[in-house]
């Protein structure tokens, strides 16, 4: 009986995976049409921007079905998979999101091995002891959602904290407050952000979405500023700042206002946010009330990126007629940038990437190249700063304090092959004392991985730097399997970062290549430009001329060469693909922005217009146009293989924008090569999910890569019928 048994559970196994094999249907064609300036553009798939259909939702689990069946069956995946959780389990502990408050207690996130979600500690000082906080998976038990804690923020006394989480991705978050002996309020805020104590340590002001659905296309539309006082429900909250309020302010619809108390100059500060990295600022008289109105620190055409504050001055981080920043300073009497000095200047040949206040001086991160990071000091009462001696070279520098009254300064310091170290620095003594909070660790296998910085020359002369990171002891006789990864958008650089989830990809000879494209803030505000609307172009086209160079090079060839990237990423991908589909064996856009033509009918379009451009303006139009890779999908041709992600719960890059872009590249496909497209039904996008969740993610995608290299440890194993 027992082995009968046996057998029909092997015959209904094998009968459900077979179906799960099976290639779906291409999704129906159901024009529609568009008109833009005098342009008519055809959208085949245009019915998939309702997610509410039965139809459209169908399809997207048939795919997500097939796809994962398909990357199931990829023979060296599990052992990727497993390759890369001992990487990560190794490390004892990985602590991040530490907060300090003023009395030196400390609150951070942890996982330890075995645990899928960090948990939240407290310790006082870097020697206390520690104890556990607060585990989310002790917040609404018995449901099926996973929530992850998205933000830590202490009130100035340190005795209350404002504790931020969200379930499975969706970034709608749901504010617990605790007392400082772990003690919890009874009211929980729902949708607030920005969260900022008011002086009496009772109270906070925050923003608060208009609606938790990811479609609505109001969520983010003239939102408002609200002051929550400890022990009320919500809905009794106060009404601290709207557009009708205050109306003299005008702000934009799009724009996303942030108040926030500064202790040091006992004023609020409100801050419009956008994409735009250019902040709007306005201050007054801390919790005044709507008579009193708003006096403007800086102006968007001012190009701070952004401020600190001490007891005696304002400190500006600004690319005005300064690419690669200076810092500027005004005193709190008269704050207004408009009264601001220089007090370091611009380089030529490094960007100032971050910088803080303490009572010693002024601490400021640079990075020349987009790969080498060094620290100045700029002590009290002097002019000329001080370049530190850092304990080894750093590929990227983190800056931390625990306030502006205190002498205390850390310096993080990481590169592509060295986990990240955190040094506490002396400026008396001018010494570093190594104070790491994770658990120390160490790769030997990562021992034999060199990393080459390089200048790669673009399709118009300009050169870009370009990271590539490989085994010493592998050929370079054009047949190795490498990867391009990059982003190129809102300025936001790729600086070096120690990853053993990405560096795994290495362990099987493969090549990492990192092009610091334009649209990114490597080489500064010129950088992000050059890679921006009109000019976008540029940042998909740096990416080709890095797989041509590698090619050239005889790093690899064009039958073993992979490219991704995410959200705004997906631009770089997605262009590159449809316009070279030559030079690539596999691409993967995860939950990528594939349909920029089409980004304003979506919550989150309208705040990204600074970035790519809106369709009312023709010129932006027209850019849109030619960064959408939707749109450049070209029927009858030889596409290389794609993986192609989106997450039902995303509230960045809709999932209909991957869905229609994977919808029409199956369509159009004539080569042998597959088209899956993989929708995560229970994320969003890409983080507050499960850790083994984002590492089967990876494992999938390299392993999709070199079962597309040809590699022998990825092969398909098992029958996927088309």
């Amino acid at each position: 009986m027992k082995k009968l048994l046996c057998k029909i559970l092997l015959v209904f196994c094998f009968i459900v995976n077979a179906q799960e094999s099976i290639k779906p249907d291409l999704a129906p064609v159901k024009m529609a049409t568009n008109e833009y300036h005098g342009l008519t553009l055809e959208d085949p798939y245009q019915y998939m921007e309702d997610l509410s259909n039965p139809e459209v939702i169908s399809w997207m689990k048939e795919n997500a079905n097939y796809a994962s069946s398909v990357l199931n069956s990829i023979s060296g995946k599990k052992a990727l998979f497993d390759r890369m959780m001992e990487l990560i389990n190794r490390r004892a502990s990985s602590i991040s999101n530490l907060v300090i408050t003023k009395n030196n207690v400390y609150y951070y996130l942890k996982r330890i091995p075995g645990e899928e979600i960090a948990k939240m500690y407290k310790r006082l000082g870097y020697e206390g002891k520690e104890t556990l906080f607060f585990d989310p998976k002790s917040y609404k038990e018995g449901t099926e959602e996973i929530y992850a804690i998205e933000s830590i923020t202490p009130n100035i006394q340190g005795d209350k904290i404002a504790v931020t989480v969200a379930a499975n991705g969706s970034e709608n978050a749901e504010t617990l407050i605790f007392k400082e002996n772990g003690e919890k309020f009874s009211e929980i805020l729902h949708l607030a952000r920005g969260i900022s104590w008011l002086k009496s340590g009772n109270e906070f002001y925050y923003n608060k979405l208009n609606s938790k659905d990811v479609t609505d296309m109001d969520r983010k539309i003239y939102t408002k500023v609200f002051i929550h006082k400890l022990g009320a429900e919500q809905e009794a909250d106060t009404l601290f700042f709207s557009s009708e309020l205050y109306p003299e302010v005008n702000i934009d619809a799009k724009e996303i206002p942030i108040v926030f108390y500064s202790e040091e100059s006992n004023f609020d500060a409100l801050s419009f946010v956008s994409v735009d990295n250019s902040l709007e600022l306005f201050y007054k008289e801390s919790q005044s009330d709507s008579s009193v109105k708003w006096k403007e620190l800086t102006q968007r055409s001012d190009n701070v990126v952004n401020i600190e504050i001490d007891q005696k001055s304002i400190y500006y981080l600004t690319y005005k007629n300064a690419s690669n920043y200076k810092i500027k300073k005004s005193f709190l009497k008269t704050p207004s940038f408009s009264n601001a000095e220089t007090i370091v200047e611009e380089s030529k040949s490094e960007l100032i990437t971050d910088f803080k206040v303490t009572k010693d001086g002024l601490y400021y991160a640079v990075m020349k190249n987009g790969v080498e990071a060094n620290v100045y000091f700029l002590p009290n009462k002097k002019t000329v700063p001080i370049k530190l001696q850092l304990p080894f070279a750093a590929g990227q520098v983190d800056l931390e304090i625990k306030n502006s009254e205190s002498s205390e300064i850390w310096i993080s310091i990481s590169g592509w092959t060295s986990p990240g170290k955190r040094f506490l620095y002396n400026p008396k003594s001018n010494s570093f004392q190594y104070q790491q909070l994770s658990a120390p660790v160490e790769y030997p296998e990562l021992d034999n991985l060199i990393v080459e910085e390089v200048m790669v020359k673009s399709h118009d002369g300009v050169m870009v730097p370009v990271s590539i990171v490989y085994n010493k002891n592998i050929k370079m006789n054009g047949q190795n399997p490498t990867v391009i990864y990059s982003y190129g958008a809102y300025g936001n650089s790729t600086s070096p970062f120690f990853s053993p989830i990405t560096l795994a990809y290495t362990l099987y000879n493969g090549v990492l290549v990192v092009p610091h494209v334009r649209g990114g803030g490597e080489l500064g505000d010129a950088w992000h430009k050059a890679g921006q609307k009109e000019t976008k172009p540029n940042t998909w086209k740096d990416g080709i001329a890095t797989a041509e160079y590698l090619i050239n090079e005889g790093y690899t060839n064009s039958n073993k060469l992979s490219i991704f990237g995410g959200s705004a990423g997906g631009i770089f991908v997605g262009r590159a693909i449809t316009e070279r589909p030559d030079l690539f064996a596999a691409g993967a856009p995860m939950v990528g922005s594939m349909n920029p033509v089409r980004m304003e009918e979506t919550p989150n379009g309208p705040v990204n217009t600074p970035e790519f451009g809106t369709v009312k303006d023709p010129k932006e139009f027209k850019a849109l146009l030619e960064m959408d890779s939707y749109h450049h999908i070209q029927p009858r041709t030889k596409y290389p293989a794609m993986l192609i992600s989106a997450g039902i719960n995303d509230p960045r890059v809709i999932a209909w924008q991957p869905a229609k872009f994977a919808a029409k590249l199956q369509a159009a496909n004539i080569s042998d090569k597959p088209i899956l497209f993989l929708t995560n039904f229970e994320g969003g996008h890409g983080g507050g999910t499960k850790l083994t969740d984002t590492v089967d993610e990876f494992a999938g995608l390299f392993s999709f890569f070199y079962w597309q290299s040809g590699h022998p440890d990825f092969q398909l194993t098992k029958f996927v019928k088309d």
